[in-house]
C-alpha cells in the first residue's frame, strides 16, 4: 500500500510567487499529486487557483491558515478554500502567547473548538500542524496531547509533523501511531541537527531572524526525505497504519547549496523509490 504525495507549497513559496503556473507545473511533472496552500496566492482569487489547479493535475487537499486569519472572519475565510477545493484546513502555528503552558492556551482551546465547529457547517475537516514547543509537559502530558484531549475528534484531527516531533525528543513513528484514525494528513519532513541535540535559538537557525541568513556553522538545517535523520521507512509504515489518507512533503528552506525545487524533487523521487 502506499499514499498520494503532495507538497507544501511554502515550501517552494518563492518560486510560486514569481511564477505561479510554471511552478505548480514542475510540481506535477515531478510526480505529486497534490498541493497543500500556505495561503491564496497573491495576484489570484480562489476561482482562479481552482481553475489552474483543475487544468494542471493537481488535487488542493488543505491549506494552512494562520489562527487569528481564520478568527477574523471565519465564514468567508473557509468558503474561499472551500470554493479551490481543499477538504482540509489546518493551524500552522501559534504565537508565543497561546501555546501550551501560557496563559492565554485556554482560550486558544476554545477558539479551535469553535472553529472546527464552523469547519464542519462549511463541509472541511480542522487540523491542527504542531512544531515541538506543544511538547511541554503540562502535568502528565504533553500540551499537545492536552489539546487534542480536550477539543473533540469531530471538531479537531492532527496534521502531524514528524519533522518537529523528533526535534522534540519524541518518536514519531509512535507518536503517529497514538492518533490511528485521527492523522487524515501527515507531514513528512527531514533534517539534520548537529549531535542530535536541539539549538537553543532553534527558529533563528531557520532563517526567522534579522538578517534572514542562516548561521555559518550549520547547527539545524532541513534535508529531502530521506537524505536526513528520520527513519523515514518506519514513519512511512506508521503513516498507513495510522489510517493517513495523503502525505505531505514539506521543506522550510532548502538544503545547502539546492535549491528549492531541486529539493522538493529530490523527495519525490525518494518516496517513488519506496513505492510512494
Amino acid at each position: 500500500m502506499s499514499l498520494p504525495v503532495a507538497l507544501q507549497l511554502y515550501s517552494v513559496r518563492n518560486e510560486a510567487a514569481a511564477d505561479l503556473p510554471g511552478t505548480l507545473a514542475q510540481i506535477k511533472a515531478m510526480g505529486y499529486q497534490g498541493v497543500e496552500l500556505a495561503g491564496i496566492p497573491e495576484g489570484y482569487s480562489a476561482q482562479q487557483v481552482q481553475e489552474l489547479l483543475q487544468k494542471i493535475g493537481l488535487e488542493p487537499i488543505s491549506a494552512h491558515i494562520p489562527l487569528d486569519e481564520l478568527l477574523a472572519d471565519p465564514v468567508s475565510t473557509l468558503r474561499a478554500y472551500r470554493e479551490i477545493g481543499c477538504r482540509y484546513v489546518a493551524i500552522p502555528f501559534l504565537p508565543e502567547e497561546r501555546r501550551p503552558g501560557s496563559t492565554g492556551f485556554a482560550q486558544t482551546i476554545a477558539d479551535i473548538r469553535r472553529l472546527g465547529t464552523l469547519c464542519g457547517e462549511q463541509g472541511l475537516t480542522l487540523l491542527y500542524h504542531n512544531h515541538d514547543f506543544e511538547f511541554v509537559k503540562l502535568g502528565e502530558r504533553y500540551g499537545l496531547d492536552v489539546l487534542y484531549d480536550e477539543v473533540d475528534a469531530s471538531l479537531l484531527q492532527t496534521e502531524i509533523d514528524t519533522c518537529w516531533v523528533k526535534v522534540a525528543g519524541v518518536n514519531p513513528s509512535a507518536y503517529l501511531l497514538q492518533y490511528s484514525g485521527r492523522a487524515p494528513v501527515v507531514h513528512l519532513k527531514d533534517f539534520y541537527m548537529k549531535d542530535g541535540k536541539r539549538p537553543e535559538k532553534l527558529y533563528e537557525l531557520m532563517g526567522v531572524q534579522s538578517d534572514g541568513k542562516q548561521a555559518e556553522e550549520e547547527l539545524f538545517g532541513f534535508r529531502p526525505v530521506g537524505e536526513g535523520q528520520q527513519d523515514m521507512p518506519a514513519v512511512l509504515a506508521s503513516c498507513e497504519q495510522a489510517g493517513a489518507s495523503w502525505v505531505v512533503v514539506e521543506q522550510d528552506l532548502p538544503a545547502p547549496g539546492d535549491t528549492a525545487l531541486d529539493s522538493v524533487k529530490r523527495s519525490r523521487a525518494y518516496l517513488a523509490e519506496q513505492g510512494w
